[in-house]
């Protein structure tokens, strides 16, 4: 059974007032407030008409995209979820993209807080927020490093703080050595048995990255085998990869690791698993 972790004042979306009254260009930001790591700021946007979901974008790298006033990230914009966030509006999600929390924007963005609990009760007190706003079910998607922060949120929240599903695209599952001990962590780090939501694993055949081979998708869904709906993908085509062999190079956004010109594509198949279907 999963630990439930307590959610002390972790609360408070506030939209600035001078948005309360239209959406930003890119999404009306607003401000998580959480006990450890101070606040997150997240920039949330809705689709034409009702939402079918919320989706809670975690990117990858450090996390912090430096969201400006009008809800626009000013860095990781090469990241394949920033890059997405139209598309899915255009299937019919809303979107709520979490930014680095106050104490973590440095140069090492996230680093190791990524599995740490209280960097998942921060998660866990948005996720009431967003279901209790929109009545619809609301799902975590992480990439890259990111899929490290959704992998922790729905291995340890539970109640109202759970996810009602999970995503994680090109996750991290191979760490690395280096003069920074958080390079090592992966997946791996968090209780993967513990995650009861559907969860949907995507990787790109052609991904050289060397932290997120796509052999381990199948690793991943096996150590996460409590899952109530569980689909690997396996996405191919697109321009390639720049590298012939493995490389921390490859990491990038524009390669397949980050779905380099399929994003349509990947953003559909992720909104109909969330809405119960196939990828």
């Amino acid at each position: 059974m999963k630990r439930m972790l307590p959610i002390l004042a972790l609360l408070v979306l506030a939209a600035a007032p001078e948005m309360a009254a239209a959406q930003a260009p890119c999404g009306r930001l607003e401000t998580l407030a959480a006990a450890e790591g101070g606040p997150y700021r997240v920039s949330v946007g809705e689709p034409e008409g009702r939402p079918a979901a919320v989706l809670i974008l975690l990117p990858g790298g450090g996390g912090f995209a430096d969201l400006d006033d009008r809800g626009c990230p000013r860095a990781l914009t090469g990241n394949s979820l920033i890059r997405s966030v139209p598309a899915f509006r255009t299937a019919g999600v809303a979107t709520a993209l979490v930014d680095a929390p106050a104490a973590y924007q440095g140069g090492e963005g996230l680093g190791g807080f990524r599995i740490e609990p209280g960097h998942a009760a921060a998660l866990g007190g948005l996720v009431p927020v967003l279901r209790q706003r929109y009545s619809v079910p609301v799902w975590i998607v992480g990439t890259s490093r990111g899929a490290i922060s959704a992998a922790n949120a729905a291995s340890r929240l539970d109640g109202d703080a759970a996810p009602d599903g999970v995503v994680l695209t090109s996750p991290v599952s191979a760490g690395g050595r280096g003069r920074l001990a958080w390079v090592a962590q992966s997946v791996f780090d968090l209780p993967l048995d513990r995650i009861r939501q559907p969860l949907l694993l995507v990787g790109h055949e052609a991904d050289r990255c060397l932290r997120s081979p796509p052999a381990s998708l199948a690793t991943i869904a096996a150590a996460a085998s409590g899952s109530a709906r569980l689909q690997v993908v396996t996405v191919t085509g697109g321009p390639g990869s720049r590298f012939a062999s493995a490389a921390v190079e490859a990491c990038e956004g524009r390669e397949p690791h980050g779905f380099a010109e399929q994003e349509a594509e990947v953003a559909a198949g992720i909104v109909r698993f969330v809405r119960g279907g196939r990828y």
